[in-house]
């Protein structure tokens, strides 16, 4: 019984060193150093956004890299997003600079609006909670219009009638939705 004990305090005390050990090799998220196929939707270890950009090269080729944008996200730090949220909120990983436009798309708003996506992929959609901010659009409301109603959603998003989405107050996070 002893021995047992003793075995036991043994694991627990060699877990722990462990533990610590693998937290100061911890890597953090650079989004410079990240590969292309990972970086849209990443967020660095800094808690800024990470981008991923094409330039012109010699003999009119592309050249993709990742670079850190100057948008922060206040709750999240160190995440690379998921494939099943891409796949449920209808998104590309390897998207080039992100646009409040796919808003407009019916297909697009009700990937996004679907729980799978609204309720299990806060990264994505404080993404796009912001872009429609942007462009005076309160994506909860958004997303109850498109519920009901997909059609009519994407028509008051592309009139004048988007004004009327405008939050009074200021727009809260989408993680307390």
């Amino acid at each position: 019984m002893a021995s047992m004990k003793s075995s036991l305090s043994l694991f627990f005390i060699c877990s722990l060193f462990l533990q610590v050990a693998l937290a100061e090799y911890k890597t953090e998220i650079i989004c410079e150093s990240l590969p292309n196929g990972v970086c849209a939707f990443a967020i660095a270890s800094s808690g800024k956004r990470c981008v991923l950009e094409k330039s012109m090269i010699e003999d009119g080729e592309s050249e993709y890299t990742c670079k850190t944008s100057e948008v922060i996200v206040g709750n999240m730090r160190e995440h690379i997003e998921s494939d099943e949220c891409l796949d449920a909120c209808g998104v590309d990983r390897n998207s080039v600079g992100i646009s409040s436009d796919s808003l407009l798309e019916a297909q697009f708003t009700s990937k996004l609006c679907s729980p799978a996506c609204y309720q299990k992929c806060p990264n994505i959609v404080d993404l796009y909670f912001n872009l429609a901010a942007g462009e005076g659009v309160y994506l909860p409301d958004l997303c109850n219009k498109q519920r009901t109603n997909p059609h009519r959603a994407t028509i008051e998003l592309q009139s004048s009638g988007a004004a009327e989405e405008v939050a009074d107050a200021p727009a809260q996070s989408p993680s307390s939705f």
